[in-house]
């Protein structure tokens, strides 16, 4: 009787570490999954700031080619001032830089 009862014993044992085993799995796929679904979120958010910042770059970048635009143009109007340099110090040679 008391053969029965050790192997019983062993049995149970085995059993309850087994069932255990198996509780801690589930336990570790549940975080598992807890941290799938964080990250997903983590990425959706940052597709979605990824997008904002497309539209602003390209917003900014249509706002510089038309600064380019004015710049250029402002440049062809103004005129070359060399001759008026060279007319100035001429001036000042001829009357107002004598002592």
């Amino acid at each position: 009787m008391k053969l029965w009862k050790y192997i019983l014993g062993i049995l149970a044992f085995i059993g309850g570490i087994i069932a255990l085993s198996s509780t801690s799995r589930k336990k570790s796929k549940k975080e598992f999954d807890d941290k799938v679904k964080t990250n997903k979120e983590k990425i959706k958010t940052v597709q979605v700031e990824t997008r904002k910042i497309e539209k602003d770059k390209k917003e900014t970048q249509i706002q510089i080619s038309k600064a380019k635009e004015k710049t250029s143009n402002t440049k062809k109007q103004a005129k070359n001032t060399d001759s008026t340099k060279k007319t100035v110090d001429s001036f000042e040679k001829k009357y107002r830089k004598k002592a």
